[in-house]
């Protein structure tokens, strides 16, 4: 059984934040750098929320507030969906469904040790679904003794 640690062992466990204080043109700008859909918001050190493309077309482009002013804690998602390194693959999955999110930041012991996206659970379930293919096609054509 596949884990998120697992997971971020793979695919590392860096995780870009943002200030709660930060323009809305700031995050989407090092959002932009790094090709990613989503940074963690820090208040005072802690995480206070995730500010995702989501949020930016819904609470920004939509209500038409100005990127250049408006502050990423007046639009960020506030209730985090957090879960651990221990939390299977497929449950992750099932949380970001049930949530309708698209980013779990992963803490363990009250700390940010890393941030799981729907690609790269995606990523996880075709790899699972490709070696179990083949594991099948292998029996079925006789490779494997009976």
């Amino acid at each position: 059984m596949d884990t998120v640690g697992t997971l971020l062992r793979e695919k590392g466990s860096s995780v870009l934040t943002t200030p709660a204080e930060a323009t809305v043109l700031q995050a989407v700008e090092a959002m932009c750098a790094h090709k990613i859909g989503a940074v963690l918001v820090e208040r005072d050190g802690a995480p206070a929320g995730i500010f995702s493309e989501r949020d930016v077309m819904s609470r920004v482009i939509l209500t038409r507030k100005d990127p250049s002013t408006t502050k990423v804690a007046d639009v960020m998602t506030r209730e985090l969906v957090c879960i651990e390194p221990g939390t299977a693959a497929a449950e992750a999955m099932a949380i970001m469904t049930q949530r309708r999110c698209r980013h779990l930041p992963v803490v363990n012991e009250g700390k940010v040790v890393g941030m799981i996206s729907i690609g790269d659970l995606v990523r996880w379930a075709s790899r699972n679904q490709e070696f179990e293919i083949r594991m099948l096609t292998d029996y079925i054509s006789g490779k494997y003794p009976a």
